[in-house]
């Protein structure tokens, strides 16, 4: 056959899938074309599995890709609008070249009836079935997620150098119409809660937090506050913008499980918002750590902040009671129990029992400030055993239809980071006498 114009690469993280695929050490990313003959032995791996792992669905998503690659390369996956008796369908390019110019001998001629046909198509598709089309380009025109990234900086740097909150606030609060807007629109374009997959999930996390983070700004007064919403939100959006091969930013359709807008608009926004304010209660835990290692704090101060600390815990666990009592009830309704020890329900309800328990012993005094501030920076690695671990290590389970490939790494490296961090900075501050009592 003909050499392709260029050639498409698709990439592999799967340790199993890259020995199967004969792939070297260091290899990461391989040719469709050279691959797209293997598509029989891919597919009879995958039959070969007897279990819903990581290593099925990672066989699943590289069939599919491969799939797809040789449907476009035949010319069968091109869909077009085609519109006959005033009634829209689709067909593949191969089927419009057959039905509709087979006649015309000159390429000419077959270059013009292409394009006429093409624009009747488009007419008959706008005429047929509006203009909603339009809501998605623009959505992805106007990029608002990287203009968002930008208001957050300018809004960290004021809060960062000027005394005044006005200049800060202003792009707080623009940062959160922007995000608010591009939510609308993935609600427009999608007909549902745009809390369906993880890239959504850091989304709407990032979102809550920095809205948490004002209001509790304007209860306490406390600037540190909304600097930690802002970092949060910032960490989120970087998330969204750089980790494509992590959290896929586009808008799919949702298995029929999911289709129920008033559970899912209150369960996972709930689960997911209380993500968001232990998220908080996490940055700010490991900003009192840093900054104690460099110039310890008097026990005033220190209960000042453990204060602030145990504000954000108590809304997470507030939203997080609420979003598994709601699962529950979901659970009930689609599955036919209330709880059936699904890792992702086990792992949200160890969440729930840690934060709680270390509010108890902190209510109690049973927990100290100077353990207290640890103990909540450590405790976060529940939450995303909860929220990642379990679609990218553990990969089984109910939840199915809310896993991600790929991650495992990152996963890795903030456990591995936080609890490093936490281990180094106490044992430095054992040999560091306190300011005060």
């Amino acid at each position: 056959g003909h050499p392709a114009p260029f050639d498409l690469t698709f990439q592999i993280d799967h340790v199993k899938l890259k020995k199967f695929l004969n792939f070297s050490k260091d290899q990461k990313r391989a040719s469709f074309d050279q691959y797209l003959s293997r598509f029989e032995n891919v597919r009879k791996e995958m039959i070969k599995q007897k279990e819903k792992n990581s290593y099925q669905k990672a066989l699943t998503k590289l069939l599919n890709k491969l799939h797809v690659y040789r449907e476009i390369t035949q010319g069968k996956n091109w869909q077009i609008p085609s519109l006959q008796n005033q009634a829209l369908s689709w067909i593949s390019f191969n089927e419009f070249i057959k039905n509709d110019l087979s006649q015309k001998s000159s390429s000419q001629d077959l270059s013009k009836t292409i394009i006429q046909k093409l624009d009747e198509a488009k007419n008959g598709f706008i005429q047929t079935q509006g203009d909603d089309y339009l809501i998605e380009m623009t959505y992805l025109k106007l990029n608002i997620f990287s203009w968002t990234i930008l208001i957050i900086m300018i809004a960290l740097a004021f809060s960062l150098t000027q005394k005044k909150m006005i200049l800060t606030l202003s792009f707080c609060f623009l940062a959160i119409a922007t995000q608010i807007t591009a939510m609308v629109f993935r609600v427009i374009i999608s007909g549902r809660a745009p809390v369906t997959n993880m890239y959504e999930t850091v989304m709407w996390s990032g979102f809550g937090a920095l809205a948490l983070a004002l209001v509790i700004y304007f209860i306490k007064k406390e600037k540190v506050f909304l600097n930690a919403g802002l970092s949060y939100n910032l960490a989120c959006l970087f998330m969204m913008k750089f980790a494509n091969n992590m959290l896929s930013p586009s808008i799919s359709p949702i298995v029929p499980v999911l289709r129920d807008n008033f559970w899912l608009s209150t369960h996972v926004t709930s689960v997911v918002l209380s993500y968001g304010a232990l998220a908080l209660s996490w940055v700010l835990a490991n900003y009192l750590l840093i900054k104690q290692s460099f110039s310890p704090l008097d026990q005033k101060t220190l209960r000042y902040f453990t204060d602030v600390l145990h504000t954000a815990i108590k809304y997470g666990v507030v939203l997080l009671a609420a979003g598994i009592i709601l699962g529950g009830v979901w659970a009930d309704y689609s599955w036919g129990r209330f709880w059936g020890w699904d890792p992702k329900e086990t792992w949200s309800l160890i969440v729930l029992c840690l934060y709680m328990a270390i509010l108890h012993g902190r209510q109690t005094s049973w927990i100290s400030p100077n353990r207290f501030v640890p103990l909540v920076a450590l405790a976060f690695l529940s939450v995303m055993m909860a929220w990642f671990g379990v679609n990218y290590i553990l990969a089984s389970g109910l939840h199915s239809y809310g896993f991600s490939q790929g991650g495992a790494i990152f996963l890795g490296l903030f456990f591995a980071i936080q609890i490093l961090l936490v281990a180094s900075l106490q044992v430095k501050n054992m040999f560091t006498k306190p300011s005060g009592s």
